[in-house]
């Protein structure tokens, strides 16, 4: 796994996202690492087998490749990272994290607008595990601390959530959570450590689905796991107790993505504030649910928390039947219908939070679409969604 490392001394991101994790002596002058396809580890004399001496011993713990992508999100993510573990999907570092940090018996505080499949995993696997799910308000704040039990171990809080955008107020939770002796796992997928160093703000280990931003091509599968120097060891050991690993082809365009995740990330959180602001004043949308907007409840944690956007966020729209809206997607050629983003394409999904809300009630008042903005020109993407717009009112 990675070793610690952090920013040097006044030097930015997108500087370090160029340059961390290269070592170009060591890759007889090439600009990238090689790909380094292995399992067996040659030992050169039988001394070192029975020591374990030696950088690398198997490659599922570790080699070139994904040593250099370690060191990168290391320094991105800051120097109260203690190590990043790599996973083969969002969802496996999620699940990973979990069980790093949580045993029979426990009980785990979760955001009532978590990603869907780790509401899945909470109420299959860790339930026939002994391990109980309390989903809570994402804006309760401080006053998580009443949902508290003797055995809460841990709070799980995606901020903002990836389909209806609420922002949690991380600095209060993680107050009342270290007070009580648990943990906070953020998953930190939308903002991705370049806009929202969360393990700075009293979060214990911060999560992506780096398939999205961090991959940023759409053509991996890709999680990783950040930890402070508290959680470290656990995670470290799940991960090898687990056996979880990454297969090296998707390390290597990880850490390619990570190189232009600054210019990317910069348009996508242009492209997606102007295409918010158009769409607040169409008058077939009820209301924006993007926390970057100054009208958003959400803003001002934003403001405080986050030093930029994503190109995610949700619209609400005038309550008309499903086959409008479908009539709508059906309709459009730039935004794609498809479930992840990130990308370098514009996606539109209709979706509804009503069946698995437990602790709050979704009532937006019509039927809400989840936009990525992608890498498009914007007037292009605003002409494709007035078409659809169109299809929507003649429906």
């Amino acid at each position: 796994m990675g070793s610690s490392s952090g920013l040097p001394s006044g030097q930015q991101a997108e500087t370090t996202l160029v340059t961390a994790g290269r070592d170009t002596k060591a890759q007889k002058g090439f600009v990238n690492p090689p790909v380094v396809h292995g399992s067996t580890v040659l030992y050169p004399t039988a001394e070192d087998l029975h020591a374990h001496r030696g950088e690398f011993q198997y490659g599922r713990h570790g080699t070139p490749t994904t040593k250099a992508l370690q060191e990168t999100l290391m320094a991105l993510e800051g120097p109260q990272c203690a190590g990043v573990g790599l996973a083969p999907s969002g969802l496996a570092a999620i699940s990973t994290a979990l069980l790093a940090v949580l045993k029979t018996g426990d009980h785990l505080l979760v955001c009532d607008n978590a990603y869907r499949p780790t509401r899945n995993f909470c109420n299959g696997m860790l339930a026939r595990y002994g391990i109980e799910t309390t989903y809570f308000d994402p804006l309760i704040g401080g006053a998580i601390e009443k949902l508290f039990k003797p055995n809460t171990r841990a709070v799980l809080v995606e901020a903002p959530g990836s389909q209806s955008f609420e922002m949690p107020d991380i600095l209060a939770i993680a107050a009342v959570a270290h007070e009580r002796g648990a943990l906070v796992i953020d998953d930190n997928t939308w903002a991705t450590p370049l806009y929202h160093r969360s393990l700075e703000q009293g979060v214990d280990i911060s999560i992506q689905a780096a398939t999205k931003y961090i991959g940023g091509h759409s053509d991996i599968m890709f999680g990783t796991i950040s930890a402070n120097a508290k959680t470290w060891p656990r995670v470290s050991e799940a991960i090898r107790l687990l056996g979880v690993c990454a297969g090296p082809d998707d390390v290597f365009l990880a850490l390619r993505g990570l190189r232009t995740l600054a210019v990317r990330l910069a348009q996508h959180h242009r492209a997606g504030l102007e295409m918010a602001r158009w769409l607040a004043n169409r008058p077939e949308v009820i209301r924006v649910l993007h926390p970057a907007l100054e009208s958003d409840p959400g803003h001002a944690i934003w403001k405080r928390d986050f030093t930029g956007a994503s190109g995610l966020f949700s619209i609400v729209l005038q309550a008309k039947p499903q086959a409008a809206v479908d009539a709508m997607l059906n309709s459009l050629k730039l935004f794609g219908m498809g479930y992840s983003w990130g990308g370098f394409e514009s996606l539109a999904i209709p979706f509804d939070c009503t069946e698995y809300r437990t602790a709050t009630r979704w009532a937006p008042g019509g039927p809400t679409l989840r936009l990525h903005i992608g890498l498009e020109n914007v007037e292009d993407l605003k002409a494709d969604l007035d078409r659809g717009f169109a299809v929507f009112n003649a429906a």
